[in-house]
Formats: C-alpha cells, structure tokens, sequence
C-alpha cells in the first residue's frame, strides 16, 4: 500500500536540513548556531564547538567560546579562521571571543543570492521526493494494487503535500531575507 506519510516526513527532512545551513549564516546578529558547522579536530576526531566548551551571546555583536581544554583553544581559534565564516577570534587564556562585524550591502547582497539557491536546492529535493512518490504510485497502479481513482487521489494529496511544503521554504528564505536586509 502507498504511505505518502513516509514522503511527507522525508520533505520534513529535507526542510529542517535547510533550516539549519539558515541558522548557520552569518547575518548581523550574534547566534551561537553559527558555530553549528564548524568542526574542530580533537582527540582524534572532528567534533563541534558546543561539546569542547560553552557557547554564550552575551551582546547582540558578540560570540563568547568557554573552550574547557586549554590544549584546545589554538584548535578551536584556527578552524574557526578557515571556516567560511569571516571572523576573527580574539584570545582570551581559555576564552575566545568573536566580534561580528556589521554586514557590507556587498556582503548582504551575496548573502540574499545564497539564501535564494539554497532554497531552491531545498525545492529540488522536495520536488524529488514528490517524483519518488508519483513513481511508486505507477508501480503500484501497474501491478494492480491500487485503482485508478486511488493514484489519482494520492497523487493530488502528494502534490498538496508538495505545495504546502515549498511554501514554507518560500517563507523561510523570506523571513531571512528580511532579517538580513535590516540594519
């Protein structure tokens, strides 16, 4: 039997991985998420920030790292520099701190144009799962499990599901947008 539940769960999948590269980006306000990406290599192993020290914004322009090693604070300094984050660690003993510099109109201007592809790489998965789902529908109606009427019922229900689905990445690279664009 065709469980669209399955495929609507998967484009859940597809929405929350978007929304995490979103928190992710740099926008003009300090957000420990930012970090959430940023690998150090520790103990033999990559490991993110959050499980080598404390994360805290205690102003809006400000990241503050509580590294607990103090064998790992030059680790945690220089994957930070090379990732794509554009910061600069100021050390502190075992604190770092992470001013975040205003964005540049360039810089938003780029950010806006990343912001648009990921969402449309987020739709494309989506769109995906949607011809995963309308193929096993064929499958099924093919080896007569289904009836005619039924694929064309749950292939409207799959599409709704699609619509609903695209519609709050719409929202999301919108909402983004907006919180990029203001100053």
């Amino acid at each position: 039997m065709f469980d669209e539940k399955s495929h609507s769960q998967k484009m859940d999948k597809a929405i929350d991985v978007f929304s995490k590269e979103l928190s992710s980006l740099r926008t003009g306000r300090a957000n420990a998420a930012m970090l959430d990406l940023v690998k150090v290599d520790v103990y033999g192993q990559q490991m993110p920030i959050n499980q080598i020290g404390t994360i805290t914004t205690p102003e809006p322009r400000m990241i503050n790292i509580q590294i607990w090693d103090q064998n790992n604070v030059a680790l945690v300094d220089a994957a930070i520099k090379k990732s794509e984050l554009g910061l600069n660690p100021q050390i502190d003993g075992q604190l770092l701190r992470l001013p975040i510099p205003e964005l540049n109109e360039e810089r938003r201007i780029e950010l806006k144009k990343l912001i648009k592809s990921m969402g449309e790489k987020c739709k494309i998965s989506i769109r995906n799962i949607r011809r995963d789902a309308n193929e096993e529908l064929k499958k099924l109606l093919k080896s007569k499990e289904i009836g005619e009427d039924e694929e064309k019922s749950f292939e409207k229900n799959v599409q709704n599901i699609t619509d609903k689905h695209i519609d709050v990445v719409d929202e999301k690279v919108t909402s983004k947008e907006k919180e990029i664009m203001t100053i």
